[in-house]
């Protein structure tokens, strides 16, 4: 059974330099809601994902901690929910993004900040739901739904120029 509803998202600045914390909160909305639409994800009529806007330092010690990679990263992704269960939910997980990998990454890609944000939000969220790039069969399902999901939110490729 399908449930149309959309997740309810707490978005909080804990650190970095984010700038207008409703703006960033619409952005991460527009995103997630063209994720669901798009790729048809099946979750609690009550489902809730956090995102946590925060810096390098921060994520670079939840990278050591529960990666054992101790870098820096963009996006790093926390499902809560059991990824073989048919609905997920209610409980889906948090996205975390350091603002400064973000947005070096933005500018060395040529992208508005903007843009970039909503695609690694996108790519986070998909994680919650059990999508990973780690086999390339799954890296292609999962990037063709990004691609598919920012083009009609009236973004470019994020892959473009990059092997898909």
């Amino acid at each position: 059974m399908t449930h149309t509803s959309l997740p309810h998202l707490d978005v909080s600045i804990e650190a970095g330099a984010w700038a207008d914390p409703e703006r960033m909160a619409d952005l991460c909305r527009k995103a997630v809601d063209a994720t669901c639409s798009l790729a048809g994800l099946d979750m609690h009529p009550q489902a809730e994902a956090g995102v946590i806007l925060s810096d390098d330092a921060h994520i670079r010690s939840l990278n050591s901690d529960h990666r054992n990679k101790d870098k820096a990263t963009n996006v790093l992704s926390f499902p809560i929910c059991d990824a073989n269960a048919a609905v997920k939910g209610p409980l889906l997980g948090d996205i975390v993004l350091a603002y400064e990998t973000v947005e070096s990454e933005a500018i060395e890609q040529e992208k508005p900040l903007d843009e970039h944000f909503s695609h690694l939000i996108i790519h986070g969220f998909l994680h919650l739901f059990g999508y990973d790039h780690q086999i390339e069969n799954d890296a292609n399902e999962m990037e063709a739904l990004e691609i598919a999901v920012m083009l009609h939110l009236g973004y470019s490729n994020p892959y473009a120029g990059t092997p898909v």
